[in-house]
């Protein structure tokens, strides 16, 4: 793309961008203009009125004043225990060395009322079971009984503090290293994140509320959290709000649809047990319906924020395009984009499930029995409707963005009068010596036939 400078009556000179017909895509974004006043007002009017009632419906739905019971207080007596692994034999489930089923774990309690005891603990010697060998750190699930008897305690699984933690170093070093002060950002809208759903999502939903209208308001809140943390308070930004607002009605609409119609019930061995645990009833199809929107919402995040860039620096590049014209070159920006994104949807989804894959792959059932199954089924309507809400995505927040973006001025760049360069110094040419012309010898008599006084009269030749 060239560009025309024209000459200002300052003596600077103002580069005008030229059309341009290709397009890009990329996820950068250039320093955000202010929005004028006209874009202001129409993403106010649009937005104030989404950012009252996700505070309002997050005020309502907070259990305040509600002691949720946990631990001994709903049955469970078992209380983790760390341990060290000392040595392993194998031998009799009765505890006596030799030949048998079990292995014997000895093992030396770190912490718990029996800090430093040494105990044996029988292991099933099954494929099922992990493999302990001396050195390992696990943990032990406690009963509560006499700390000093074996009895009391059952060796569940490994201690893996210190690898997560060294992981997770590695991650935020790694953002920090490329993003910088964005990557920054990026961590603290993270951590806010995960704030929501332990402080306001899970206690809603294990005091009663319904799941769904739960995961509706705490996705609007991680939503505003993350997008305006990460990439500042911006048109350009409240433009991918919306979009990804308007995808996540989709996202709603069409999972409470589907799921009703396929009449799934999000029932399984977890959701079982938390509400056996509970002891009141907990809407198991909208907490299906929840896990796709929150799902869903980290990808559309990032669709809405590519499309809403890539429509701002084409309109950047080209002040001249109509908000048509915006449109359809954002399209195609959003069709390159969309494939790779619903994969790795479709890809996350099938890694959670692939151990029931596994399940009913041995199960001797045909395809279509195994599709149709409870359990893979919500799986393939949550992949699905959260797939349709990513194709929503592209056009719904392109047209949004062209309609902004089109009524956003667009600054122009004054650059200074470059200084003319001084001219070289040129030396004179060398001028070429003259060369001295021979003398011409003189001629008598008739130089054309050679004739001579001395040979007598001229006679023409015959």
């Amino acid at each position: 793309m060239g560009a025309v400078e024209d000459k200002l009556p300052t003596g600077r000179r103002r580069r005008r961008a030229q059309p341009s017909t290709g397009h890009g895509h990329g996820h950068g974004h250039g320093p955000a203009e202010p929005a004028s006043r006209q874009v202001r007002k129409l993403l106010l009017v649009l937005l104030l009125p989404l950012v009252l009632a996700t505070v309002v419906g997050a005020l309502v739905l907070y259990p305040f004043g509600h002691d949720q019971k946990t631990g001994a207080q709903l049955g469970l007596h078992q209380t983790p225990v760390k341990a060290d692994v000392t040595g392993v034999v194998q031998g009799s489930c009765g505890g006596q060395a030799g030949t048998g089923n079990c292995f014997l774990v000895t093992v030396k309690t770190t912490d718990g009322n029996a800090a430093g005891t040494t105990l044996t603990l029988p292991v099933p010697d099954e494929p099922a079971t992990p493999k302990f060998t001396a050195g390992d750190a696990v943990v032990l699930a406690y009963s509560g009984a006499d700390p000093k008897n074996p009895q009391s305690y059952q060796v569940v699984d490994f201690q893996r503090g210190l690898p997560l933690t060294l992981l997770a170093v590695l991650f935020v070093l790694a953002v920090l290293v490329l993003g910088r002060k964005q990557g920054l950002a990026a961590l603290g809208a993270l951590v806010l994140s995960f704030v929501v759903l332990i402080m306001f999502v899970l206690p809603a939903i294990l005091a009663g509320e319904n799941p769904l209208t739960v995961a509706v308001v705490g996705a609007g809140l991680i939503m505003f959290i993350v997008l305006y943390l990460t990439h500042g308070l911006t048109a350009r930004t409240s433009t991918a709000v919306l979009g990804t607002l308007v995808s996540l009605v989709v996202i709603g609409t069409l999972g409470a649809l589907f799921s009703a119609f396929a009449k799934l019930t999000g029932l399984d061995e977890e959701t079982a047990n938390v509400i056996a645990l509970l002891g009141h009833g907990i809407d198991t199809r909208g907490l299906l319906l929840a896990a796709a929107l929150i799902g869903a919402l980290g990808v559309l995040d990032d669709v809405t924020v590519t499309q809403t860039s890539a429509v701002w620096e084409l309109r950047r590049a080209n002040p001249s395009l109509t908000t048509r014209e915006l449109y359809i070159a954002g399209l195609r920006i959003g069709r390159d984009h969309l494939s790779s994104v619903v994969n790795t949807l479709v890809m996350a989804y099938a890694g959670a499930a692939l151990p029931v894959l596994l399940a009913f792959a041995l199960s001797g059932r045909g395809l279509g029995e195994i599709f149709t199954a409870q359990q893979v089924a919500q799986e393939i309507v949550r992949t699905l409707v959260g797939s349709i809400g990513l194709v929503a995505a592209v056009p719904v927040t392109t047209v949004l963005a062209a309609i902004v973006a089109s009524r956003e001025p667009v600054s122009t760049v004054e650059e200074p009068e470059p200084e003319p360069e001084p001219e070289p110094d040129l030396e004179p040419e060398p001028v070429a010596p003259r060369r001295r012309r021979r003398p011409v010898a003189r001629l008598s008599g008739d130089i054309y036939t050679g004739y001579h006084p001395d040979k007598g009269p001229w006679r023409r030749p015959q």
